[in-house]
């Protein structure tokens, strides 16, 4: 092929919606409630969290890293899915588009080692109940949050730079709502083994480490929590961690289901493009939703701020 006919390409054309002209409107709207409901509940979170001097723990300060990391995640994709079903224009720039994976995939792999910490700290707090406080200092906390955080933007830099580099030269639509790693991979004219073969290899080493150490926490966390004596004990225990084992399920179960889970047809595709939405736009607006109903401290917490001082003498009355 002559390289010097072929033509490069300087933006993408995002498909993930394109294909539901008729329902454009009712989407936009579905969305925007959406965005606002993920913003307003992990925003209520930040300032309940951060008022509530009893709730300033290790525990409740990767649960802040959590609502800001879910504040942030759907703020890369649902302002420009909402701009595009407003407007009807499907495009991304190349610039833009490679901003949006860096920072779409800095954030989620930030979340995924972020939960392997939340599931560290709660390891320690059932297993190891009477040094907890001497294991999750202040100082230990910060640096495995500052850590969670470099790496996830770190191991994103390593793949939106393996990910650009590659040619563009045939189609630019992108089988997604959003830009990501393997639709935008699968663009490329040139040679994907490298972007591929690094996806696979850092990508694994990374995941599979946090899983892992989610994972293996948590067997531990059951088993300490099996051998306690009386029910409230293990009732007590669990709940500790019974919300941040519901937001592990639903983070991994849409994340593996999206992303080992490749097919051609249409009706597929279709699918995965729902799944998408549940794994990127769905879940961030309920985690909060988890924390606040199935967390007595967190949901006292909510009621004070929202209600102010006069929910607090209520209750202490």
């Amino acid at each position: 092929m002559d390289v010097g006919n072929l033509s490069t390409v300087t933006q993408f054309v995002l498909m993930g919606l394109s294909d539901l002209p008729e329902v454009r409107y009712p989407l936009f709207v579905v969305f925007a409630v959406i965005y606002q409901i993920t913003l307003a509940g992990n925003g209520a979170i930040l300032l309940a969290l951060g008022m509530e001097r009893k709730l300033h723990t290790p525990m409740y300060y990767l649960l802040a890293n959590l609502s800001l990391l879910d504040i942030f995640c759907s703020s890369t994709t649902i302002p420009k899915m909402l701009h595009n079903l407003l407007s009807g224009e499907n495009s991304i720039s190349f610039l833009g588009c490679a901003v949006q994976l860096y920072f779409l995939v800095a954030l989620m792999g930030t979340e995924v080692f972020l939960l392997a910490v939340m599931a560290y700290d709660r390891y320690v707090a059932i297993c190891f109940p009477l040094r907890y406080a001497l294991i999750m200092t202040q100082v230990h906390c910060v640096q495995l949050v500052c850590g969670t955080w470099a790496a996830g933007f770190l191991n994103s830099l390593l793949h939106t730079v393996s990910t650009f580099r590659l040619s563009f030269c045939k189609s630019n639509l992108v089988n997604q709502y959003y830009c990501d790693i393997p639709q935008i991979v699968a663009l490329s004219c040139s040679s994907t083994y490298m972007a591929e073969m690094l996806a696979l290899v850092i990508g694994g080493i990374f995941g599979t480490s946090a899983f892992l150490t989610t994972l293996v926490s948590y067997v531990y966390i059951i088993c300490t929590i099996l051998r306690i004596q009386s029910a409230e004990g293990k009732r007590r225990a669990f709940s500790t961690c019974a919300s941040h084992l519901l937001v592990v399920c639903l983070f991994y179960g849409t994340a593996i289901f999206t992303y080992m889970r490749r097919s051609s047809s249409q009706d597929s595709l279709s699918r995965d493009r729902l799944v998408s939405m549940l794994y990127g736009v769905i879940t961030p607006m309920l985690n909060p939703l988890i924390y606040s109903l199935r967390n007595t401290e967190v949901k006292g917490a909510l009621m004070r701020v929202l209600c102010g001082g006069a929910c607090s003498r209520q209750a202490e009355h």
